[in-house]
């Protein structure tokens, strides 16, 4: 691996969009409602958008049993399951209410249940769930079926009835071995426990297993992190994703429970970086992007490797580019060039259905433009290269001309190894690979306009 720099660190750290979208979610506008997402549904169900192409499904599932200080996402804390029962019911009416429009009987390649603690849900809760969706979409064989997994709260029990209800991809919130670590974040889970979930699951024939981690957590130590890096060696999942822990307390009120002294310096942190990208590619593992890697036989890098890989609201995905149904509190989906996300309480969320309403609060129509940066965008952060020609021929533009002030804002990059940019296209280094979120943001027309980027996680 080329050699990364303290100095190119620190020059390119800066905030910066995760781009699971373009426009990014901070663009969505209110004026954006429920009729205009009933409309992008209408379209495609009458053949003028994405017709044929089988849909994708994301379900948010807001409870956790308890709160992890670090967590940045939607959740509602509590102990008493019963809270799930109404909100399942609410799934259903919104489900109804979207195949009014879209049609019954779409397919659906992928499904995707993140939290919050999607595990909450009890088997018999989880088995109503998946019959409910089965009833209103058609499943492909062989697709993605993925949920989210917080260690704490299954065993191979559960893990078995995962498997049997379809989920062939399941995600372990690790974060950090560390017993310290743990308790600073309040999350403590034996690595033992893991270890033997991971190897349930394997039994079981989960297709994939992924490891969540995340660096520059309270009490870490380059040390530390390096202990766990080995122990997620020995664990050997097929997927790890690495994360950069944003501290941002005010906006995420339980990160005020994290002391600022306990957090490592930047010094420190950019430190587990370098060695976490050095540890897993000398483990054997592919830098799939940003910050996940996966073995050499695992479907991601099989599709990096091809050019397949495409990005979506749930990160790096195998299959191809579509549109997603966004179900739940706070979810964001996307409906040809149409983004929009649910309200973000249950309480509004719950409204908005009583009244026989989408639950949709904001969103956006791409323009044109939106629609070219986002297939550019997107061209860098899954292919690692841009082609002109099929660009010019998509979007009937001459590229050269057309970005003429972004190419210019490369030449920087291209002199320090990130990309190369010739006649007929651009291309992401080994070395800018690491640096992809900084090399798209020259693209993103809204975040050049903009000066206030502090709302960003750092892109290191």
């Amino acid at each position: 691996m080329t050699t990364i720099t303290a100095e190119l660190i620190t020059q390119l750290d800066v905030p910066g969009p995760r781009y699971t979208s373009y426009p990014t979610a901070d663009r969505f506008v209110e004026a954006f409602g429920a009729d205009d997402l009933a409309r992008a549904l209408r379209q495609r169900r009458s053949g003028v958008a994405s017709v044929g192409q089988p849909l994708s499904l994301y379900v948010h599932v807001p409870f956790c049993q308890s709160l992890c200080y670090y967590c940045a996402c939607n959740k509602v804390v509590t102990r008493h399951p019963e809270r799930a029962i109404p909100y399942l019911h609410d799934l259903e009416r919104e489900v109804v209410l979207l195949t009014e429009q879209l049609g019954q009987g779409q397919v659906v390649s992928q499904l995707h249940l993140g939290g919050g603690t999607p595990t909450f849900f009890s088997d018999q809760q989880l088995s109503d769930l998946l019959a409910m969706l089965k009833r209103h979409f058609h499943f492909a064989a062989g697709g993605e079926y993925a949920i989210e997994v917080d260690p704490r709260t299954v065993d191979r029990a559960r893990l078995e009835h995962l498997a049997k209800l379809g989920f062939n991809r399941i995600s372990l919130g690790v974060q950090d071995f560390d017993p310290d670590v743990q308790q600073a974040v309040h999350r403590v889970q034996p690595a033992e426990q893991v270890f033997a979930l991971v190897a349930a699951a394997r039994e079981i024939g989960f297709e994939s297993i992924n490891i969540d981690l995340i660096y520059g957590l309270p009490k870490q130590t380059r040390e530390s992190f390096d202990r766990t890096l080995q122990q997620v060696l020995e664990l050997a999942p097929d997927r790890i994703a690495v994360y950069a822990y944003a501290h941002l307390p005010a906006r995420f009120k339980p990160q005020r429970r994290i002391h600022a002294e306990d957090l490592p310096s930047a010094g420190t942190k950019v430190g587990m970086l370098a060695r976490s990208l050095q540890t897993l590619v000398d483990g054997g593992y592919v830098n799939v992007g940003m910050d996940h890697f996966a073995r050499p036989n695992d479907a991601l890098a099989v599709a990096k490797r091809q050019g397949r890989l495409h990005r979506n609201f749930q990160g790096y995905s195998t299959q191809p580019d579509c549109d997603i149904v966004a179900l739940g509190v706070s979810a964001i989906g996307r409906m040809g060039a149409v983004y929009s996300q649910n309200a973000k309480t249950i309480e509004e969320y719950h409204d908005h259905l009583n009244q026989g309403r989408l639950p949709v609060v904001r969103g956006l129509a791409l323009s044109q433009d939106d629609v070219l940066r986002r297939a550019v965008i997107m061209a860098l952060m899954c292919q690692g290269q841009v082609n002109f020609e099929s660009i010019e021929l998509a979007h009937l533009i001459e590229f050269q001309r057309y970005f003429a002030r972004e190419l210019e804002q490369l030449q920087p990059l291209a002199e320090q190894g990130l990309v190369k940019v010739g006649s007929s296209g651009i291309e992401v280094t080994e070395l800018g690979w690491n640096f992809v979120r900084g090399v798209a943001m020259v693209f993103d027309r809204y975040l050049q306009a903009d000066q206030n980027r502090a709302r960003f996680s750092r892109i290191i």
